[in-house]
């Protein structure tokens, strides 16, 4: 997937990415203040939202092939069960029994698989969603601030999952989050954005630990790792 030189303009806001990036199956990550653009740009890439101008190429691959899970979940009027296969269903894919269990397990609602999903709290709306986000094997998957409402245990145990899938079925993952621990952990290479720029971008030891950029600086020093 190769992202050229993207902008979009709202009435108070400017996105301006300019530079291109070929990404691969790797884990990455953005990081920036609120507002800084970071969720205009995963919509961009994700094509929930048009470019003024650039292009995201998406090689072989079709919209059909990523998936997005937002801070806030959607969620449909139904059962946990039928909410988490929903992708496989409008692709016409017959659901693995194993594999739903095996996500169900994951996210530790295997016992609410026919529970009305809108009514499980907030942190498993959120692992349902991300859950329902990896059920047909997307080729890359963009997080914003998917992990921002789950316990602690869930956070570790979804990240182990992510890097353990990686091994066996390397996807391109794009992850915003302001948990920097997060990103240390996961991560292979990280972008900063500041004011709708991109700033600076480089392993998550070269952004987290040994900033340079003034930016950047004044950013770590308002977040915890």
């Amino acid at each position: 997937m190769k992202i050229s030189r993207l902008t979009k303009s709202f009435e108070r806001f400017s996105l301006d990415w300019n530079r291109t990036d070929i990404l691969g199956s790797k884990i990455y990550g953005i990081i920036g203040a609120n507002g800084c653009g970071k969720t205009t740009l995963m919509k961009i890439i994700a094509g929930l939202t048009k470019p003024d101008s650039g292009q995201v190429d998406y090689g072989d691959m079709t919209t059909r092939d990523i998936t997005m899970v937002f801070r806030k979940p959607y969620l449909t009027s139904d059962t946990v069960y039928k909410n988490l296969t929903y992708p496989l269903k409008i692709r016409k894919i017959e659901p693995d029994e194993v594999q739903v269990t095996e996500l169900l397990e994951l996210a530790g609602l295997a016992e609410m698989r026919n529970q009305y999903a809108p009514s499980l709290s907030s942190g498993e709306q959120q692992k349902l969603s991300l859950i329902r986000a990896l059920i047909f094997a997307p080729k890359v998957i963009l997080i914003d601030e998917a992990f921002s409402n789950m316990d602690i245990e869930s956070v570790i145990r979804f990240e182990d999952f992510i890097l353990q899938s990686q091994k066996t079925s390397p996807a391109t993952w794009i992850i915003i989050s302001h948990q920097l621990t997060n990103i240390k952990r996961l991560c292979d290479h990280v972008y900063f954005m500041h004011g709708g720029k991109f700033m600076v971008d480089g392993t998550p030891d070269e952004i987290l630990l040994n900033p340079e950029n003034p930016d950047l600086r004044k950013y770590m020093q308002s977040q915890s790792i």
